[in-house]
Formats: C-alpha cells, structure tokens, sequence
C-alpha cells in the first residue's frame, strides 16, 4: 500500500491512499481497495491537492558514502562504519513544491535516495528485528551546499539549510519496495544517477541497528540512505525528479535567488 498525506481543494490536511487508475493518479481516504475511484469515499485527482511530505520527522539521520561508487567519485574512502549526519525539520521540502535554495553558492549539488521511515518509538533495535520498527520508504533528495561542506566538519551549513531535504510523494509499505529496487535521478529529464539498493555499504538493518545504538528513534523520523554516484550540480529552473521502483516518483523544482 501506499499512504499519502496531502491538502485537500478545503484547505483541510489528510491522510489517505495513493491510486492509479487507467494512468491517472488519485489520492483517497478511503481505508479499502476500490474496483473504481468513487468521489464518495473523498478521492481527487492527484493535481487538484498539495501533497504533502508522508512524515513530520523530529530529526533526519543520514548516511553519508554508503555506496562504493559515490565514495569514488568523491575521492573518499567508504568508511568502516555508518558515516552519520542530522538534517533538522527545517530542512523538509514537498513533492511538486519549488525549493528555494541559498544563494551565492558555487555549487549544490542533488543526490537521490532511498529513505525509511520509522514507525515507532525505538531504541536499541537489533538488526534481526529492524523490519518491526519500518512504517515504509519514500523517495528523497539529500539537497547539498558543496561550498561550506568542504570547508567544515560538523556539515551543518552544508546539509541542514532550509529546504535541503525534499521527499515524497507516499510512504510506501515495505513489501512494496523490492530488496534491489533501482533508484534513478533526472534533472531535465536527462537520467544523471542510476543506482540500486542493494549496492548499499551497509544495509537498512544495519543502519537502524548502528543508529538506535546511540539515539532513540520516534514516528516518523526518516533515515536517508546515501546516494549512488552521478551526483552533480543544481541550477535555477531546473526540474528534478527522483524515482525508486516501488515507490514512485519525487517531483520537483530549483529555485535560486
């Protein structure tokens, strides 16, 4: 299944199911599967509502040179464990919004990924058990200001400014999502990263095992899990589009002043 959260034509916040019928995309409260989109059961088309992000994380977690190849083409070692980084709220953008980036930067970069988002309060989960703790996955953008990362250590100017974490558009239940689901990056419609999930240093277990070891973990925060290679730089008007098979595809637009 795939939940979304969106705003409807009122004004009023929802949460629902995303459809597709005959190739058009509809969002819907209704809790069963429908043979047919029936407007009764509060269904609209996917392009009359604002979707909105499938979580209100307290924290992002990220992951940093999680697949061998990126590592590469930033000439950097893959580390020996888990390399973590937070993104705070702040920094969580919508599916078909327009993100306003800082200004002034020589280079921001894009970089697609695989992000889970956490279902429950957890601490100390083991790796055997992580499943039991995952609400789902969606699509996600690790928006990155190259110029500070380079020049600090802690990457707080570099990944945590505003809108540096667009994700979308649904939660997708885990059994959706295949263990070697591929994961794409478009800007312009031109293809710039073609990754898959199971080229991960280190796997979705690990990471909520290694994460939960040294903080506790609440619904609906979100872990990024790093990016394959062909990350590249972003520009004003640009059109992005992150897709991973099971999901769906993440939409969205660069503005910079």
């Amino acid at each position: 299944m795939k939940r979304v959260r969106f705003r409807d034509p009122t004004g009023t916040i929802r949460g629902g199911r995303w459809l597709v019928e005959d190739g058009q995309e509809y969002v819907t409260t209704a809790l069963g599967e429908p043979e047919t989109v029936a407007t009764d059961e509060h269904t609209y088309p996917a392009e009359s509502v604002d979707v909105l992000p499938p979580a209100e994380p307290t924290k992002i977690v990220a992951i940093g040179r999680n697949y061998a190849d990126h590592a590469d083409e930033q000439d950097a070692d893959v580390p020996d464990r888990p390399l973590l980084f937070l993104k705070p709220p702040n920094t969580v953008a919508s599916h078909g919004s327009t993100v306003s980036l800082l200004p002034d930067k020589e280079r921001l970069d894009y970089e697609a990924e695989l992000a889970v988002i956490i279902g429950e309060t957890c601490h100390n989960v083991d790796g055997d058990d992580a499943e039991e703790v995952i609400a789902g996955y969606t699509c996600f953008n690790d928006i990155s200001n190259r110029d500070d990362q380079r020049v600090e250590t802690n990457w707080v100017r570099g990944k945590a400014f505003d809108n540096a974490a667009p994700m979308g558009p649904v939660l997708a239940t885990p059994e959706e999502v295949p263990t070697d689901a591929t994961i794409e990056c478009r800007v312009n419609g031109e293809t710039r990263q073609s990754g898959n999930r199971e080229d991960m240093v280190f796997s979705v277990p690990e990471l909520i095992e290694e994460i939960t070891a040294y903080m506790t973990l609440e619904p609906g925060d979100v872990i990024a899990t790093g990016t394959p290679e062909g990350v590249g730089p972003l520009a004003d008007g640009d059109r992005v589009e992150i897709e991973i098979e099971g999901i769906g595809t993440l939409e969205h637009g660069i503005h910079i002043p």
